[in-house]
């Protein structure tokens, strides 16, 4: 079994998300995820460990929403947006 990579890609990141690599740059840009920028083009690279941590944010931070806004039937149907 090989290691798992230190550092992702925006690409690998977007597939782990299952989004696109344009809303990771935002996401890195934003401060919301932490990256840093390498080599003489400036590429992106997102430490695994800290994609994780993001992700258990978000965990937390929707159960917190869900929490403040309880589901209700009438609210079928909405979709993402809300």
């Amino acid at each position: 079994m090989a290691p798992t990579a230190r550092f992702l890609t925006l690409a690998d990141v977007a597939e782990v998300l299952n989004t696109s690599s344009a809303q990771v740059y935002a996401l890195v840009r934003r401060g919301d995820l932490p990256a840093i920028k390498i080599g003489g083009r400036g590429q992106w690279r997102v430490e695994a460990t800290e994609l994780e941590k993001y992700i258990e944010r978000m965990y937390d931070e929707t159960k917190t929403f869900v929490s403040a806004h309880p589901f209700v039937e009438s609210d079928t149907g909405r979709g993402d947006e809300a």
